[in-house]
């Protein structure tokens, strides 16, 4: 059933394909940046056979490795899998039509620096609300199956192939260029998704608990936990609020708590993820 998140997860995979497209177009295919990955792959066809498009390359690859995926892993590839997938060439197609080939710049750095942040912000996106550019990432799931390596190796194994293959196709400088963007984009991808999932984890202990609890439902619309404690010094029964918020409601709780109890106890911590009611699905994971 479609629904009023899914519909947020759509929106939000499409914007992150689109800055995908837009780095491959804008950066990635006038430097011929093989960066692993089935652009990559195109890129390099491309080169050896230029008569066809890169993106009808992305196409017709995309269908082979869905195709090999379905064999060998079964039933895995969710919708938005399959949206994100040939979404991406239908960006791909636009942009060719609206503008054509063209070279923002022909500074390889350049080409490597915008293309690959502009890449692992979109894909961080992409991963973020439950989806994936499919592509390659498939034969990394075969190879994690049947030779019980950890995934992310896998993927790491497979881009470098690619990006040997640029190398021969291209030489030594775009290979190493590209061998760069792989380092700095699986990297850049990690952070960037886990800026977006990062929260304070705060217990407090006050004497005025109750006003703080309802500062946190009724201003700041979050829940909490109330945890029943016994003071070491004081033996004495109190109570013990547990809650997980972003940093923006941590400051407004922070200011409230020091203008109703500055002698309050506070204990935060920097959470790198958090999933469940409102925040990430953790079914689309």
């Amino acid at each position: 059933m479609f629904t009023k998140n899914n519909l947020r997860d759509y929106l939000m995979i499409s914007l992150g394909v689109i800055l995908v497209a837009v780095s491959l177009h804008f950066f990635y295919f006038p430097s011929n940046l093989a960066a692993g990955g089935i652009s990559g792959i195109a890129i390099i066809m491309g080169k050896l056979y230029p008569v066809i498009s890169k993106a009808i390359y992305i196409l017709v690859l995309n269908v082979v490795f869905f195709g090999i995926g379905f064999l060998f892993l079964g039933k895995v590839f969710g919708a938005k899998t399959i949206y994100a997938s040939f979404f991406m060439n239908i960006v791909l197609a636009v942009l060719q039509s609206l503008v054509g080939s063209i070279h923002l710049t022909n500074d390889m750095f350049l080409n490597t620096f915008y293309g690959t942040a502009l890449s692992s912000v979109g894909m961080a996106i992409v991963f973020n609300f439950g989806g994936s550019t499919g592509g390659t990432d498939i034969v990394a799931k075969i190879i994690s199956k049947f030779f019980h390596f950890d995934l992310g190796k896998s993927l790491l194994m497979v881009d470098f192939i690619i990006t040997a293959g640029g190398l021969l196709v291209f030489g030594w400088e775009v290979g190493l260029f590209s061998l760069l963007s792989v380092l700095i984009n699986g990297n850049l991808i990690d952070r960037f998704i886990e800026g977006t999932r990062t929260a304070k984890e705060i217990m407090i202990i006050s004497q005025k608990s109750e006003a703080i609890r309802q500062f946190i439902i009724e201003k700041l619309d979050r829940s909490c936990t109330m945890l029943k404690g016994y003071g070491g010094f004081t033996r004495e029964d109190t109570e013990v609020i547990y809650v997980v918020m972003n940093r923006r409601n941590y400051i407004d709780l922070k200011n409230f708590i020091k203008e109703v109890d500055p002698k309050a106890f506070l204990s935060v911590n920097e959470v790198r993820e958090v999933l469940g009611e409102g925040y990430q699905d953790i079914s689309i994971l």
